[in-house]
């Protein structure tokens, strides 16, 4: 097994301003993490910018231009909502983020001999709507990658898993009106964005929602994928994984409440391997999302992509 880790300059370059909690230095200790020797065999290559096709089979031809479209001077800041700012470099890293999760579905699907790859990126995206921004996001990464591998590779069913401690409205919204997309996703409840009930379940029982209360640890986390999600998941067969990959509801991360340990990111994504190795070919590519304490960011990135290298 090969695991590929992408990622871009431009990502640096979206700064939504001193203070943010969504800053640079997030990748930084992203990055670092994975300068370890341990990841001496992890392949690299950098993000190419999304398309506006690829772009487009998710957000509307008018949202997309319009989230281009804003360039402010350097040093300056548009507000998109009171959370979420573009700067000078916002735009082209969000092309990039996107673009990233397609290079993920690409090297999987290539022949390259990847089978799994990881996308540090930023902005985030798993917030974004077809047609609103928020929560940080402006396009939505793991969304676009899905529909990258249904338009480019013909795939029929393809899961979206998300472990952020924030839901996913943005990537739920996609999903739940196409019973060829399956979504499940574990986060605390209730939190920004107020959605995620377990009541919401798309179409043909293609959502599954695990809200958990705040101080909730391990034990539940684990309970709710192995007795709902998982289960659901393996049912649906999907012939390829994306996982929006936020590591905010670890027990240090200054946003949420939950109290996730380390090794429970490890865990959460060998039992996703599992079924990737059952229905896909071990085929999962996943996204940096959340995680706001650098320090368990980083331990839980680690965690992570030393489980999608199987090592």
């Amino acid at each position: 097994m090969s695991t590929l880790l992408i990622s871009h300059p431009s990502f640096l370059e979206h700064d939504p301003g001193e203070y943010h909690p969504e800053c640079p230095d997030r990748l930084r200790a992203v990055m670092a993490a994975l300068e370890d020797e341990s990841f001496a065999l992890l392949h690299r290559a950098a993000a190419t910018a999304a398309t506006l096709e690829q772009l487009q089979r998710v957000h509307p031809e008018n949202y997309v231009e319009a989230i281009l479209g804003i360039q402010p001077p350097a040093g300056e800041l548009v507000m998109i909502d009171p959370d979420t700012a573009m700067s000078a470099g916002s735009a082209e890293a969000a092309l990039h983020a996107a673009g990233a999760v397609v290079a993920g579905v690409d090297a999987v699907f290539d022949g390259s001999g990847i089978d799994t790859a990881f996308a540090a990126v930023r902005p985030p995206g798993h917030h974004a709507t077809p047609d609103v921004p928020g929560g940080f996001c402006l396009f939505n990464n793991v969304a676009i990658g899905a529909r990258h591998a249904q338009a480019q590779y013909g795939i029929a069913r393809v899961a979206i898993l998300d472990f952020d401690v924030h839901h996913g409205q943005g990537t739920q919204a996609v999903v739940e009106v196409d019973a060829s997309l399956f979504y499940g996703s574990s986060h605390q409840y209730p939190l920004y964005p107020g959605t995620g009930s377990a009541r919401e379940h798309g179409i043909d029982g293609n959502v599954v929602n695990v809200p958990l209360a705040p101080n909730s640890g391990s034990g539940e986390f684990r309970a709710g994928w192995s007795e709902r999600i998982l289960p659901r998941l393996d049912r649906f067969a999907p012939e390829l994984l994306i996982v929006s990959a936020g590591f905010d509801a670890h027990k240090r991360d200054p946003l949420a409440q939950l109290r996730l340990e380390t090794d429970d990111f490890r865990w959460i994504t060998e039992q996703l391997m599992s079924i990737a190795d059952r229905h896909g070919k071990g085929r999962v590519v996943s996204a940096l999302e959340g995680g706001y304490d650098l320090e368990a960011l980083a331990a839980a990135t680690a965690a992570h992509v030393r489980a999608l290298m199987r090592v």
